[in-house]
Order: C-alpha cells, then sequence, then structure tokens
C-alpha cells in the first residue's frame, strides 16, 4: 500500500526536523512526503527546505489553519496516486516500524478506513498521551483514552475506536474521497474527531493499533495543553461540532458537564493559575454560539485581551 505522509507547519522550528527524518527513517520516500507551510515566520520553512530539499513543499502566504493545509497535502497526496493519506503533526517523531504497520492494518479489510498508533509523551515516552479517543457528549465533548496513565499492555492492543487524534492519523484513499477531508472551518481541533465519526456514520472502522508507538509534544504549536488559545479553539469548535452531529440529548449532556460547571472549573482554574483559559473557554463557546468561527487573525498575539 502506498502511503504520502502529509506534515502540515506553523513556526514549528526544528521540531519539523526530528519530524520528517523519523518518516523518512520507517521507509516512506521524500517524494511520497508533503509537507505544507502556512506562512511560517520563524525560519522553519526555509529550513526544511535546506535539509529535505526533495520532498513536495507547499508554501501558504498566511496561516490556514490545520483543517485547511491538511486538506492541501491530501490533495496532492491524492493526485499522486496515494493509497493512504498520513496526516502526522510536526511535533510527533514515529517509531520506525509504525507507517508500516498501519498500512497493513489498512491492507487487512477495506471496511478499516481509519487507524493510528498510540501516542506517547515526547519528554516521557513511559506515559500515555492517548490510545485512541472517545466521545463523551460531555467536557470539551471527547477524552483521550489512557491519557497520562503508565504505558502497558492493555494500550497496546488492536481495538475499535471512536477516533484516533490527527496526530498520527492514516486514512485509506477510499474513504477521503467518499467521505470527504478535514472539515476547514474548525481550523484547528476537532476536525479529527468529525472526520472520524462522519467515516463511522458511513460504515466505515476507526481503530487503534496499538502494539505500535509514535512520541508527540503535544499542543506545541499553540503554546502548550491548557492556554487560553487552545481552551477557546475547543469552546468554538465544541459548538460547531454539536450543530454538526448531536441530538437533544447530546447538547444536553454537554450544557450539563460543560457550559454549567463553568464557575466552579474557574475557581478551581484561579487556585491553579487557569483562570484565564477557563474564561477563554466560556468565551469560545459563547462565540460559537453566536455563529463565530476561529480564524488566524483571532489567535494572533493581541487578538484578545486573553492571549
Amino acid at each position: 500500500m502506498r502511503v504520502v505522509a502529509v506534515v502540515v507547519n506553523w513556526n514549528g522550528g526544528e521540531a519539523n526536523v526530528a519530524c520528517l527524518r523519523s518518516i523518512l527513517a520507517a521507509g516512506v520516500a521524500a517524494v511520497d512526503v508533503v509537507f505544507v507551510d502556512n506562512g511560517s515566520s520563524d525560519g522553519s520553512r526555509e529550513l526544511v527546505a535546506r535539509t529535505f530539499p526533495k520532498i513536495t513543499r507547499i508554501e501558504n502566504k498566511s496561516n490556514l489553519g490545520f483543517g485547511e493545509a491538511a486538506n492541501q497535502g491530501a490533495a496532492a497526496a491524492l493526485a499522486n496516486d496515494a493509497e493512504a493519506v498520513f496526516f502526522v503533526n510536526n511535533d510527533v517523531v514515529l517509531l520506525p516500524d509504525t507507517i508500516t504497520r498501519l498500512a497493513r492494518e489498512l491492507a487487512r479489510s477495506r471496511d478499516v478506513g481509519i487507524v493510528g498508533p498510540r501516542v506517547l509523551h515526547m519528554h516521557d515516552p513511559s506515559v500515555v498521551w492517548c490510545a485512541g479517543g472517545m466521545l463523551t457528549w460531555r467536557q470539551n465533548l471527547s477524552t483521550l483514552l489512557g491519557h497520562d496513565e503508565p504505558d502497558g499492555p492493555r494500550h497496546r492492543e488492536h481495538k475499535l475506536v471512536d477516533y484516533v487524534p490527527g496526530c498520527a492519523l492514516m486514512a485509506r484513499r477510499e474513504l477521503l474521497e467518499e467521505v470527504g477531508l478535514f472539515d476547514a472551518r474548525y481550523f484547528a481541533y476537532m476536525e479529527d474527531v468529525d472526520l472520524c465519526l462522519r467515516a463511522s456514520r458511513r460504515g466505515y472502522k476507526v481503530e487503534l493499533v496499538g502494539d505500535v508507538a509514535a512520541h508527540h509534544a503535544s499542543s506545541s504549536a499553540t503554546g502548550g495543553g491548557y492556554n487560553p488559545r487552545r481552551k477557546y479553539m475547543m469552546g468554538v469548535n465544541s459548538i460547531w461540532f454539536l450543530r454538526a452531529h448531536a441530538g437533544q440529548a447530546q447538547w444536553l449532556r454537554f450544557l450539563v458537564f460543560d457550559v454549567f460547571t463553568l464557575p466552579f472549573a474557574w475557581l478551581l482554574g484561579v487556585f491553579q493559575g487557569r483562570g484565564k483559559s477557563v474564561l477563554a473557554k466560556g468565551v469560545g463557546i459563547r462565540d460559537g454560539l453566536r455563529g463565530r468561527r476561529v480564524t488566524a487573525e483571532k489567535l494572533e498575539r493581541g487578538g484578545s485581551w486573553m492571549w
């Protein structure tokens, strides 16, 4: 199975080099790597061009968001006769057999449409970042399975999951042609959950291939896991995800377990130094309800009083 890897960059610095080297070391030919730069200003675009002159590069003049840039890469991959597209965050480093094993699982059955490895923390690979994900329709609508738990046998199983995160997601060509690519309107966050749910509703299986792994420095592009920008985006996109996929019961669960608990989360966040991030999520939910979307301009430094 011919796999084309797609890597999106926005000011990712030297992390791009480690990521791309791991993809090439996994056996992917340079011509089967598509690097999409979203208007970076930190020199990372030039660094990649010098270090990996043979890979395919797409250079955007501005930050179009992860979804749109990943779709550009996927379109190039499909035009180049890819049988599967592997979306890889530039803050991910793959183990040598990861791509081969994922492709083998896709080839095993046409019902399997999306696969992903278990993902370990870059700073401590003995700890799981996620082993697939589950929709809960509660806080943030979903949860990462095994998050921050010690790595072990139960995380290394092959099993069906609601979604695998977009930091290391391989999708077969037929699924992308039938179901479509990422919904770029999310800009960043929730587009992977959305794609996996759309795939499942069309009869495709989403599978964790737990006996292979990737290392991930999570949310590095937006400044870390619990920061105002990221929580704002999660708030906005939760509302748009609900509009696309939820019924009354799912809306009620979200309101009870996420929205109504925000005041208590804020009080706790004040003592933990996270009060501004909780407020950012609340503002994001409000903006989503008002019909607003995440934009690059909103996320710029000074685009909000919260960052």
